[in-house]
């Protein structure tokens, strides 16, 4: 429990990517990792750790062997998870009397769990200073909006199927038309400057969902951004706990943009993860070949949720190869590679949990069913390691409050945290040597 409700704290603290990377850089710095920043050079001693972060939304951590920085351990997760984002142009007036915002959806979301229930803002304000813009995170830490349901009175058809149109359904209430020209003035004091120095922002939606432990036994939690904050967490806690590398690189890394397709500056198909191996290399002035070495070497471990059987629907789900809250680990696989999960990698981590008593279970979708891909196929289009897809069981993707297993928690960092201490050797093309 001490595991659940460290996560559940983590995952109220961080309303969006901004403030989880930023709860994640705090943590690596109490720990003393060092920030270093990308328009800098780094110089980088045996035996330290350190962390870069992008965008302010995606972070990279690495702890530099003692001995032959000769592979990379990586664990890969995501900030981001669907939600509403504020158009630039933000307030809509309705007949004089109602202030509406003006919102549009980031990523593949539920709509209507988002009805009739408390919502706030958070993300982050672009201010100007005396040197030139500098950026601030904010959250207006209150019950604010609304998303209102028509009563079933003026569309008694809504329980027979109802398909909603997110520029009229999906605009939530601010208040009355007193309300209009609050939204920046709120957003400039919750940055404490004035309405004049704000010059951009990144502002979301989100839900007043307290995160909870439910079940007969306490046996489920249920909050928002289980996906992927879940995993996100489970990495750091591993990362930290893990033991000090004597040889190969341990690496955490949380990119933001991976509901959107991961195609930023900052997403996993992005440079970034690419960037920082060969920033790493060239401060411990190993040669292009030893580079190649290394990489050759590596292996990551790619974790975003899983779908659990549900309940009420075990038909939307494969016959055998299905997974349940609080079984373990969810090795993820697909056919045409939209997990990258193969013969070679199932294997290794097989192995790995086996030899540490961890639960783990398989999962695949229904062969008539195409489902969703994730960011380790994406990242190594980049960075052409050993990949496996992992996560843990959850119902409701992709609602504004989703539920997970309580005890899969713990075999989730013990697993990464056995991954990271892990001592493999490459030996010929599909073979792993454990020392």
């Amino acid at each position: 429990m001490e595991l659940v409700n460290d996560l559940l704290s983590f995952i109220e603290k961080s309303p969006t990517a901004f403030h989880a990377v930023k709860n994640i850089s705090d943590a690596l710095e109490a720990s003393g990792r060092k920030r270093l920043t990308e328009g800098e050079k780094w110089e980088l001693e045996a035996g330290k750790g350190y962390f870069v972060t992008r965008n302010l939304s995606s972070v990279i951590a690495f702890d530099i062997p003692e001995g032959a920085a000769d592979s990379y351990r990586v664990i890969a997760a995501h900030s981001d998870s669907p939600a509403f984002k504020v158009k630039e142009n933000a307030e809509l007036s309705v007949r004089g009397k109602y202030t509406q915002l003006n919102v549009e959806k980031y990523g593949g979301m539920l709509f209507a769990p988002w009805f009739d229930r408390p919502l706030s803002l958070a993300g982050r304000v672009l201010v100007k200073t005396e040197n030139g813009i500098k950026t601030r995170l904010v959250d207006i830490d209150r019950d604010l909006l609304v998303i209102p349901n028509v009563a079933i009175h003026m569309n008694r058809e809504i329980n027979d199927g109802f398909k909603y149109n997110a520029q009229v359904d999906m605009m939530p209430l601010f208040g009355s038309e007193s309300a209009k020209g609050g939204y920046k003035k709120l957003i400039a004091e919750a940055a404490g400057v004035s309405e004049e120095d704000v010059l951009g922002c990144d502002i979301f939606l989100y839900p007043r969902i307290k995160p909870a432990v439910i079940g007969y036994e306490g046996e489920f939690i249920m909050s928002p951004r289980l996906d992927d904050l879940e995993c996100a967490w489970s990495g750091l806690k591993a990362f930290l706990a893990a033991k000090k590398p004597e040889s190969g690189v341990n690496m955490l890394c949380v990119f933001d943009n991976e509901e959107v397709g991961s195609g930023t500056k900052q997403g996993a198909d992005s440079t970034f993860l690419y960037d920082v191996m060969q920033r790493i290399a060239i401060a411990l002035g190993m040669s292009a070949e030893d580079a190649h070495r290394a990489a050759a070497a590596s292996f990551m471990l790619s974790a975003d949720n899983a779908h659990a059987v549900h309940p009420n629907h075990p038909e939307k789900t494969d016959a055998e190869n299905c997974v349940f809250m609080n079984e373990g680990i969810v090795i993820k696989f697909n056919a045409n590679q939209r997990y990258t999960t193969d013969g070679v990698s199932a294997a290794f981590f097989h192995k790995l949990l086996k030899d540490n008593g961890i639960p783990f279970q398989h999962f695949a979708n229904r062969s008539d069913v195409p489902g969703g891909g994730t960011l380790g196929n994406i990242s190594g289009s980049h960075v052409s390691i050993n990949t496996l897809d992992i996560g843990l069981a959850q119902l409701a993707m992709h609602s504004p409050c989703e539920t997970a297993g309580a005890k899969d928690l713990g075999y989730m960092v013990s697993g990464m945290e056995a991954f990271y201490n892990a001592r493999v050797r490459l030996g010929e093309d599909g073979e792993f040597l454990f020392d």
